[in-house]
């Protein structure tokens, strides 16, 4: 069977699942209904693959999908047998940051010196806008205070790597959008408790130092880690550098382990059976799994990219699932107008972000990067600090909804920008440029 009719004939067998869904929901058919939507958005995520302006909405749709599943079924995602599910949120969390360090080094840093005027607007715009829409949000809705202050830290954690796929997608300033992404992440451990303390404090007690530990335990040193694997795995690196680096790397790992003596108020035996954890974690085999990877695969880029890639697809999904099964009571309860606050500000940190960037006039492409940047954080972060501050089943909710819904609507915003040529839309007092044998970026 030609392969258009299998994408089309799924595609007509989700809607007749929704319809049928919907039906349910009228005749308040109970789970059965919800069965149906399962299916419905299995079938679809399977449909869209056979149309390419849709198909970037596969994996959200499969989300949405294991997100209907923990409802319907929450045992199984919060305890397998006397294990809790929970546990894996900070493990998964930490690979999925290896990843994203694995795929980068000292170079993406030097955006801040070729546009640091991009930089700083993006970085300041990022901090300042998500954590003030989310204080409005919490402020004038009526939710329960911990639920509440699960949607400021949404808005206090740095942006994740969905933006710099979204920057891609529109044909924006990738390079600016890695930079700043990488900046606020690297800003995280000292901002995000200050904002989170300033904040959030109003609604749930929050402690400065524990958080910074956190933040640095689940996002630092897995970079770190994967930024060592990088050194060794696929850069021809000068020893001089090589070993200026490495002590750099050192350095954060001690310097994270006095944070760690500090909020744990441990001894100096702790501090020391903990800093030779990291070592052993973090910086030493990082190095071993890199020279293993580069004899074994001959540092072979693309096979680790999909490797990573699924790790990290399967992680975000298993962390919003055990999160959904977690927090189900209290979703049945607010979910409906969590799903639009969350929207609302989402769509604020797009608007926002955008708006900004072109009253300090930056070019078109640097607009739609920093609106990325602005408008998606890391749920997986936020995630973590929730399950870390004992409070993943509310404080983490916010995060689980913000996740799915900011991948829809980066996706749908980076698909109509990418049909828009940049060309076309200036700056305050920028000058259209006029076409010399160049369209889209690209020569003709």
């Amino acid at each position: 069977m030609d392969s258009k009719k299998i994408f089309r004939y799924a595609l007509i067998l989700s809607l007749l699942a929704f319809a049928s869904a919907a039906t349910g929901l009228i005749f308040k058919a109970g789970k059965p209904t919800w069965l149906l939507f399962l299916a419905g958005f299995v079938i679809l995520s399977v449909a869209v693959r056979g149309y390419p302006v849709f198909k970037g909405f596969s994996y959200t749709l499969l989300i949405f999908a294991a997100v209907i599943l923990s409802m319907i079924y929450p045992g199984p995602f919060v305890k397998v047998g006397t294990f809790e599910m929970k546990k894996l949120i900070v493990p998964l969390l930490q690979i999925i940051m290896f990843g994203m360090g694995s795929q980068m080094s000292l170079q993406d840093f030097t955006g801040v010196i070729k546009m640091p005027k991009g930089v700083i607007i993006g970085v300041v715009s990022h901090y300042l806008v998500m954590p003030l829409v989310g204080f409005a949000i919490a402020s004038l809705f009526s939710f329960p205070p911990e639920i509440a202050a699960g949607i400021i830290l949404i808005g206090c954690v740095p942006s994740g790597l969905a933006s710099n796929v979204m920057s891609f997608l529109a044909k924006a300033n990738l390079a600016l959008a890695i930079t700043v992404g990488a900046i606020s992440t690297l800003l995280s451990p000292f901002i995000t408790p200050i904002l989170m303390k300033w904040l959030g404090g109003q609604f749930i007690e929050v402690n400065f130092w524990n958080m910074m530990f956190d933040i640095l335990n689940m996002i630092i040193l897995p970079v770190v880690a994967g930024f060592i694997f990088n050194l060794f795995a696929k850069k021809v690196v000068a020893v001089r550098s090589k070993v200026i680096q490495l002590s750099a790397y050192l350095i954060i790992i001690v310097l994270t382990n006095l944070v760690f003596l500090k909020s744990k108020d441990a001894g100096m035996a702790d501090f020391f059976i903990n800093l030779a954890k990291n070592m052993i974690w973090f910086y030493f085999l990082p190095i071993t799994g890199a020279v293993i990877f580069s004899k074994l695969l001959r540092g072979e880029d693309s096979i680790l990219s999909r490797v990573l890639s699924f790790f990290s697809m399967a992680g975000i999904a298993v962390i919003i699932t055990i999160i959904t099964a977690s927090g189900r009571d209290s979703l049945l309860q607010v979910g409906g107008l969590l799903m639009i606050t969350s929207l609302l500000h989402n769509l604020s940190g797009y608007t926002l972000g955008y708006s900004l960037s072109w009253l300090v006039g930056l070019p078109e492409r640097d607009r739609r990067t920093i609106a990325f940047e602005v408008g998606m954080q890391n749920g997986g972060l936020a995630s973590g600090l929730a399950l870390q501050m004992g409070k993943v089943a509310t404080v983490g909710l916010a995060p689980a909804i913000f996740g799915p819904l900011m991948n829809i609507t980066g996706s749908t915003l980076a698909t109509w920008w990418r049909n828009r040529p940049v060309e076309q839309i200036t700056a305050p007092g920028e000058c259209i440029p006029i076409q010399t044998g160049e369209r889209g970026g690209k020569a003709i």
